[in-house]
């Protein structure tokens, strides 16, 4: 099930929340509601690694868990904040200061995890985790140049 007030509207949150499952289309598109055609598909890609992340590693699919993504379209930037009630992964974690770190970090070819961090940095400029792993926030400026920031913990 969903929760979600509707519309979702400009410089203003809104607030979804579902139980922990990989059917995301459903979620995905409302997300996506305010979201330019043309950058849909790509920020469809990083917003299903997150909402996959939190569902599988976080809640371990579990369906007494629950997922809550708040968003926000401001004249500046599109923003996510993906919270689950999982565990976390620590502080170590918490944050990626530079692309370049990313490279070393990629899985081997063969492995079946782990790509999402890249993913994520590949979509969006700024990629944030609390400091309990247990919130992302995820944030597209809106500009004609993607400017890439190291993230500041």
């Amino acid at each position: 099930m969903i929760a979600i007030p509707i519309p979702w509207s400009r410089s203003k949150w809104s607030i979804m929340s579902f139980t922990s499952t990989l059917y995301l289309c459903p979620v995905l598109d409302l997300l996506l509601v305010n979201v330019p055609p043309e950058w849909r598909p790509e920020i469809r890609l990083g917003l299903q690694e997150a909402l996959v992340n939190a569902a599988k590693h976080g809640n371990k699919l579990d369906p007494s868990k629950t997922i809550i993504v708040r968003f926000t379209a401001t004249t500046r930037e599109y923003s996510w904040v993906i919270a689950d009630q999982g565990n976390g992964f620590g502080a170590e974690h918490s944050c990626i200061t530079s692309h370049h770190s990313l490279v070393k970090q990629l899985p081997q070819d063969e492995a079946e995890n782990g790509r999402g961090f890249s993913i994520l940095h590949e979509v969006f400029d700024y990629v944030h985790w609390n400091r309990d792993g247990t919130q992302l926030t995820l944030s597209k400026a809106i500009s004609s140049k993607k400017e890439r920031q190291p993230s500041i913990c």
